[in-house]
């Protein structure tokens, strides 16, 4: 079995191609996107050699339901999702800041505040902490929305609105509706007995108003504790049990990987794809609550672009 790794579609209508690192993305006639979540497998802003099978029918699944679970509290890009590894949806003007929200002190905030600092953009954090406790109240810390190859940067509220990057009164907005989204996030994950500890979300703008888009509550974007085992870990000072992309990134660091410059991503042997390919299957079940039903490898490319096809014959 060969993992998705690359597309070259040429779709009707079609206007221009976008490759993140993860996802291929279509404009067509400048109005709708064909979102295609690939195999492709990232960590510290470097694509893998390898690719993990399942891994884009995984993200696009669980984005899919969680678009479709949260469009009660705000209007969202995807208008279907035609094939298991595709969304098609409106095109938005993205806005240049991603909103990431955290209920505990975990990753990268916990790196930050064990090296001595006491503010995540610009977000005071209380003394006395301990890695993974829960904040009294989720805090919000932004960050730029990076060009191709760079990294995002932390910003502050103030910066944001100081630097025109968005409204104060678009801003405001954009806090609201990120805690109206995590709040229904993690009432979703406790029914499957997980917390969602942290997550992102990405919005846009079309016809002057403002929409949810790319993906939403997905491994790579989230990070996912087990609920019964919390508290107890916890209390022991252990390291908690995570459904998230975690699992690949610790495995990196343990072969000397971190994504700075010099250093080799270590060999990803058949063994390695294969846990981790098992390892977003059981994401994926503990997230939705669902079985994971295997699409066919055989003929993917041209299942994929009849399956778009037929969906953009019905919008263009």
């Amino acid at each position: 079995m060969r993992a998705l790794t690359s597309t070259a579609f040429d779709f009707n209508g079609q206007t221009a191609k976008y490759e993140g690192k993860v996802r291929d993305v279509y404009t067509i006639a400048d109005k709708y996107m064909v979102m295609v979540a690939t195999d492709r497998i990232s960590a510290f802003d470097v694509i893998l050699p390898e690719g993990i099978p399942y891994k884009g029918q995984v993200l696009n699944q669980i984005a899919s339901s969680f678009l479709d679970l949260t469009e009660d509290i705000i209007p969202n890009w995807k208008i279907a999702s035609p094939d298991p590894m595709v969304t098609v949806g409106y095109k938005c003007q993205g806005l240049p800041v991603e909103m990431i929200v955290r209920g505990y002190l975990t990753g990268s905030s916990w790196r930050t505040y064990k090296s001595g600092e006491r503010a995540i953009c610009g977000v005071p954090i209380p003394d006395g902490m301990r890695e993974h406790q829960k904040f009294e109240c989720p805090i919000i810390t932004p960050t730029t929305k990076a060009e191709i190859g760079e990294h995002d940067q932390d910003i502050s509220k103030e910066e944001i609105i100081a630097r025109g990057l968005i409204s104060k009164r678009d801003y405001e907005y954009l806090e609201e509706v990120t805690m109206a989204l995590y709040k229904r996030g993690c009432e979703v994950a406790a029914q499957r007995g997980l917390i969602l500890v942290d997550t992102k979300y990405e919005f846009g703008v079309r016809d002057g108003k403002i929409f949810l888009i790319d993906e939403i509550h997905t491994p790579d974007s989230s990070r996912y504790f087990y609920a019964d085992s919390y508290q107890e870990l916890f209390d022991k000072g252990e390291q908690q049990r995570q459904l998230s992309k975690e699992f690949v990134r610790e495995w990196l660091m343990e072969n000397n990987f971190s994504g700075k410059a010099g250093q080799t991503v270590p060999e990803m042997t058949p063994e390695r794809v294969d846990i981790i390919r098992d390892r977003y299957i059981e994401l994926y079940e503990h997230i939705t609550g669902k079985t994971f039903v295997k699409e066919p490898y055989d003929n993917i490319y041209e299942r994929i672009e009849c399956n778009v096809k037929n969906m953009l014959a019905r919008l263009v």
